[in-house]
């Protein structure tokens, strides 16, 4: 037997892609600002709000389930980025050591916070445009 081919009017129609796909996330903006090699993230400033907050790098770093090694890489990344320290710490002993932002410290993340808020404010509209070009998954 020879293929015969069958005009498209009779092939099913593929199913609605759409409609199989799972719905869009809710739209997530995050905002990272590079200086050259330095940047400074929402990652970052939740290091230095947790620190702020527990007093203690190694605790904001479980808090952020990552190693104390990782927390205090970047937390001397941003020390060294900055014209003065961002975290002040003491080593540990009898006493406990502990941490806590600098003045300048809370200016980065003071001023990294209200450039976020200007982000989020962002109009609904814009978001939504930019959701319905998304291709289905």
């Amino acid at each position: 037997g020879r293929h015969r081919e069958t005009p498209l009017a009779n092939c099913p129609r593929p199913p609605d892609l759409r409609a199989m796909t799972k719905p869009t996330p809710p739209a997530r903006l995050r905002l990272r600002v590079h200086f050259g090699p330095t940047m400074l993230g929402p990652g970052k400033a939740d290091l230095l709000d947790l620190i702020d907050k527990t007093g203690s790098i190694s605790a904001a770093g479980r808090a952020m389930k990552m190693s104390y090694k990782r927390a205090w890489t970047l937390v001397d990344e941003m020390n060294n980025a900055y014209t003065a320290p961002l975290v002040i710490s003491a080593r540990g002993g009898p006493e406990g050591g502990g941490a806590h932002l600098s003045e300048t410290g809370h200016k980065v993340l003071g001023i990294y916070r209200a450039m976020m808020a200007q982000v989020e404010a962002t109009p609904e509209p814009d978001i939504r445009a930019l959701s319905d070009l998304l291709a289905p998954k």
